[in-house]
């Protein structure tokens, strides 16, 4: 199943409904037990998606929604399992993937099937997708492989670990860049002070939240901020010209993955918190 989202203008959030911002950047249900879902956007043609394989395995690989003969004929994608042991299998080869594992899909796979170890404790994997420009051979990154960074000061209630996974610095890839974010107990911004990526898009999907939490994620222009109320599973989708931060109401954590002109990390512009509106 393929949802398709087309990107606005930032004048047109100004005067968008909470029905309207959520219809056009919330991602919702993308994690439905044995199915696939994804969801195609046009702000730099990424595709993002939530699989919760059961008994039988859940593929994929046939391009006609994209008009190329597959999936992968020009594409990359990072998949990261968010559940139970399960495993990703691209073209016969398998690939065992923990909890918070991510794995490297390169061009020109043809299939790609993932499953769940246990049914009861089923996988739970969420995929971006970008266009790739290049072959690069697919690659598993275990958690403890992931580059970790500590940012933030307690006094703000911002400390996080930032996990690099997809990353010139420890897998390469084409143009995706792809990692977790975990805020430490007590702390509830997930970045601070909040930023631009002018140059590049983000996807994000939160997850490890309870079921009566959220993430109050903030967006807009700097100047006409709005916000998303987030649960468990959601995604977000965050074009070039809109601000990202979040503050969640009980612990969290939430995969980051962009694209765009460069994998230059720190290729954004912070926006002082005084100065939003």
């Amino acid at each position: 199943m393929m949802d398709v989202r087309y990107g606005g203008h930032p004048a047109e959030v100004m005067t968008a409904t909470t029905e309207r911002l959520r219809a056009d950047y919330l991602i919702e249900g993308a994690f439905t037990p044995g199915a696939l879902r994804l969801t195609y956007t046009h702000v730099d043609r990424m595709i993002v998606g939530g699989a919760v394989p059961l008994d039988i395995g859940v593929s994929f690989g046939e391009g006609a929604d994209l008009g190329t003969p597959l999936f992968f004929s020009a594409r990359e994608a990072g998949i990261a399992n968010l559940g139970g042991p399960g495993a990703v299998t691209v073209d016969g080869r398998r690939f065992a993937l923990a909890n918070r594992d991510i794995l490297y899909v390169g061009r020109g796979a043809a299939t790609v099937t993932m499953t769940s170890d246990d049914a009861g404790h089923p996988a739970r994997f969420y995929l971006n997708s970008v266009p790739a420009g290049a072959d690069i051979p697919h690659r598993l990154i275990a958690r403890a492989e992931a580059k970790r960074i500590t940012l933030g000061d307690p006094a703000k209630a911002n400390v996080r670990s930032l996990a690099m996974y997809i990353h010139p610095e420890v897998a390469p890839s084409c143009l995706l860049l792809m990692g977790i974010t975990d805020p430490a107990p007590g702390s509830i911004w997930n970045t601070m002070p909040p930023h631009l990526h002018e140059r590049r898009m983000e996807a994000y999907c939160y997850f490890d939240m309870g079921p009566d939490d959220r993430v109050m994620h903030f967006m807009g222009r700097p100047d006409q901020t709005r916000h998303l109320v987030v649960a468990n599973g959601d995604m977000v989708l965050s074009p070039a010209w809109s601000i990202h931060m979040g503050a969640g109401t009980g612990p969290y954590a939430f995969v980051w993955g962009m694209t765009g002109e460069n994998q230059a990390y720190t290729d954004f512009t912070p926006v002082p918190v005084a100065v939003l509106r």
